[in-house]
């Protein structure tokens, strides 16, 4: 339990550093945030595709703070140690029209609303895969003026989706500005590295941070310290290969889905919101001129 806590409705949709701190702690402080899911209510468990087709970007990605660390300065580095994340009862995932890594494969709006409880996110396709509950914006006032963009990662942490991202996990973000700054915001109750259609099982959340002053001098981006989930006894992986690891992503992924569609008949399009759920895009070679390797793991109890 902390003593500090922080209300959704203090959110902010820009990472900038002339937004006042909500709330001021000592280094070493607990505080728990409540954090909005990331359409910021736009879609609700009984939607359809529609609240897809009518959705505000302009939206999205509500962070809550910001939070002034007594005694940080620029140069410091800040840690987050998140101690708590408590998902909100249900999730969605959505192809968006023109967004993800396969916009030109899946032109269509699609939506997924799940139950999240027992410890399991319960997909309409009828199958229940693990939560493993992450943040996916974290981050610091940027150092140069004016508002950033929430959606876009940068040097000061924000939108970086990392899938690690979770209970346990030990962030260090370089600091640009006097007390920090700390927000974050978009939860997933699951996510795959790589987020492939562009969302994981969104939800929103209490999340519950530690933040503290390193004792060693930040690296210019974001580290951190995690501990691995469980491994699944068996994966499957696809492969793409060529001198562009984006496209080589591409061809992973659509590798990926023509597997899951062969392996349990499921829609093409169902099969890619299910691979940015449980999906792991690695790259697996970027040594050997011209060509890289990139591999996109699927835990074979799903297939």
């Amino acid at each position: 339990m902390t003593d500090h806590r922080i209300e959704s409705f203090h959110s902010h949709l820009a990472w900038d550093r002339s937004i006042d701190p909500v709330l001021r702690v000592a280094p070493g402080t607990e505080v728990t945030l409540e954090l909005l899911d990331a359409s910021g209510g736009q879609i609700t468990p009984n939607d359809g595709p529609e609240a897809v087709a009518s959705f505000d970007f302009a939206r999205v990605n509500p962070c809550t703070g910001p939070i002034f660390v007594e005694g940080v300065e620029p140069g410091d580095g800040l840690v987050v140690t998140i101690l708590d994340i408590s998902t909100d009862s249900y999730a969605w995932t959505a192809n968006f029209p023109g967004f993800g890594l396969l916009a030109g494969d899946f032109p269509d709006a699609h939506l997924w609303t799940s139950k999240v409880a027992d410890g399991n996110v319960h997909t309409p396709i009828g199958v229940a895969l693990d939560t493993r509950p992450m943040i996916g914006t974290i981050g610091v006032a940027p150092g140069a003026e004016g508002p950033h963009p929430i959606l876009v990662p940068a040097g000061h942490g924000g939108n970086m989706d990392v899938c690690q991202m979770g209970v346990g996990t030990q962030l260090h973000l370089p600091v640009h500005v006097p007390g920090a700054l700390f927000s974050a915001g978009d939860t997933h109750a699951l996510q795959g590295d790589g987020e492939v259609c562009g969302t994981g099982a969104e939800t929103g959340s209490t999340l519950t941070v530690r933040l503290d002053v390193s004792d060693e001098p930040h690296r210019g981006t974001p580290w951190f310290q995690h501990e691995s989930p469980p491994l699944d006894s068996r994966f499957i992986a696809t492969t793409g290969i060529g001198p562009d690891l984006f496209d080589a992503a591409r061809d992973a992924t659509r590798r990926g889905v023509e597997l899951v569609v062969t392996r349990t008949g499921l829609a093409p399009i169902d099969a890619y919101l299910l691979l940015s759920l449980i999906g792991d895009l690695r790259i697996s070679e970027i040594v050997d001129a011209p060509n890289w390797v990139v591999s996109l793991h699927i835990p074979g109890r799903h297939l």
